[in-house]
């Protein structure tokens, strides 16, 4: 694997982790209600997408590995271009259901190069 490539997965897994850390103990009504939060947390997915997207650029084998990366990817558009929009709601499923995996696979993926 090349070392790019994994600058790029270690830069999703210290992301996923960060904003996984950011909500841990939180209420999905705790996320709503605070605007620093849905900030630091929506800055961390972007950065999970744009290393996505990056990889993706430079070793597609590496990142088709990664569940639904083409999604993730889109999602960070979504965030970053249709900012006035977003639904929180969304926002949270990602972060229950989507991130631990993309952070498990993440992770795999380190160790094994």
């Amino acid at each position: 694997m090349r070392i790019e490539s994994k600058k790029y997965l270690y830069d999703i897994a210290q992301a996923a982790e960060l904003a996984l850390g950011f909500v841990r103990e939180k209420s999905i009504d705790d996320y709503i209600a605070d605007p620093m939060l849905r900030s630091a947390v929506e800055r961390q997915l972007e950065i999970v997408g744009e290393a996505l997207a990056q990889l993706a650029r430079i070793d597609s084998g590496t990142a088709s590995k990664v569940s639904e990366y083409q999604r993730i990817i889109a999602f960070r558009n979504i965030l970053i271009h249709g900012y006035a929009e977003i639904d929180h709601r969304i926002v949270w499923n990602v972060l229950e259901l989507k991130l631990p995996v993309v952070l498990r696979e993440a992770r795999g993926l380190l160790n094994q190069a």
